[in-house]
């Protein structure tokens, strides 16, 4: 079976994906994809510094994502041009490792997708999230959302605003989403679920 899994920021997607891992499944991570393809000295790299400036690449050849991040979860017009260059490649690779992971006959498929529902409104949609037979949403209010940003990547209450306003809503995607994982409290409680729905699917 595969399924997408998506979230927004500070839900704690990235937890419940690991959480799934280790139950069996195999998890193809979209933001992974996208850091490979960005690494020091990638077309990418250059491309982005082309149509961001220079300033968004570090002495080493590196993407500096903070100085990009101010630009495009601010403006809009540029997060759509940012999406334009990422998201096309990052398909490619993505449908080549979920036609490895199927040919694996593993129990279950996970695409981890942190903008599945943002891909969709922009008619971006990937050819491997349309082959997803169900959708994940782990959810968390967006008060928490906001106070994870703060606490966990120290950023001010402004910025962290933002990043969640460039999103779509999380209350929205839990309205979409075939199954729910509430993530607001423990660990524990929220590992409970996860195993709960593995058996689900898999079952």
């Amino acid at each position: 079976m595969v399924v997408a899994l998506t979230g927004g920021i500070g839900s704690g997607k990235s937890t419940v994906a690991r959480m799934l891992e280790k139950l069996g499944a195999t998890v193809i991570d979209a933001d992974a994809i996208v850091h490979e393809l960005q690494a020091p000295g990638t077309p990418m790299v250059k491309e982005l510094a082309e149509v961001f400036g220079p300033e968004i690449v570090g002495p080493d050849g590196g993407l500096l994502r903070e100085e990009l991040g101010q630009i495009v979860f601010h403006n809009e017009a540029a997060r759509e041009r940012l999406n334009a260059i990422v998201h096309p490649k990052v398909g490619v690779e993505f449908a080549r490792r979920l036609v490895a992971a199927k040919a694996a006959r593993v129990p279950l498929i996970v695409l981890d997708i942190p903008l599945l529902f943002e891909g969709r409104k922009a008619g971006s949609r990937s050819a491997a999230s349309m082959q997803s037979e169900a959708v994940i949403v782990v959810w968390v209010p967006r008060a928490l959302q906001l106070e994870r940003q703060i606490s966990r990547d120290a950023r001010d209450r402004d910025d962290a605003q933002a990043r969640i306003d460039a999103q779509i809503p999380i209350d929205a995607k839990r309205a979409e989403a075939d199954h729910v994982i509430d993530n607001s409290g423990s660990l524990e409680e929220t590992e409970s679920q996860v195993v709960a729905l593995y058996a689900e699917l898999v079952g």
